[in-house]
């Protein structure tokens, strides 16, 4: 039996929500001190993190180790998400956002306010959403004024 209209409308907006918290949860463990033994909790096994200015990872283990970098070159971190634009298509989906915050180097304190894009790949694993391709690029920096 096929999913009625009003079916396939509650579907697509479950997936978009369930995408949402995936994007809020991905946020929280960045500001949990880009908490390397989390990360992979949202990405499918073969999973790739991508960005021109903070490197690639291709998988759960190269894509920790890309946040353990990160949890070194960061002391603090704000991810203040926004925008979403958000294609579902069956298992599979896309999301486009925005993100404007406060980050914290930790080799000299130096304080930048960063303003990023994400334009991510998803895929529904066993009933979950999950990153299959996160790419970020660097919009803007500024340094804070205090």
């Amino acid at each position: 039996m096929a999913m009625s209209e009003l079916e396939q409308r509650i579907t697509r907006l479950e997936d978009i929500e369930a995408i949402k918290q995936l994007k809020a949860r991905y946020c929280e463990i960045c500001d949990d001190m880009h908490n390397p033994d989390r990360v992979a909790s949202v990405f499918a096994e073969d999973a790739i993190w991508e960005s021109p200015d903070f490197g690639k990872a291709e998988g759960h283990v190269a894509i920790r180790d890309l946040f353990q970098k990160f949890q070194n070159m960061f002391s603090f971190s704000q991810h203040n998400i926004m925008n979403p634009i958000i294609e579902v298509n069956g298992d599979r989906a896309t999301g486009v956002w925005y993100i404007m915050g406060p980050w914290t180097y930790a080799e000299n304190d130096d304080e930048k306010w960063l303003a990023l894009r994400y334009d991510d790949d998803y895929v529904k694993v066993n009933g979950e959403w999950k990153y299959q391709h996160l790419r970020v690029v660097l919009r803007m920096t500024a340094d804070r004024q205090g």
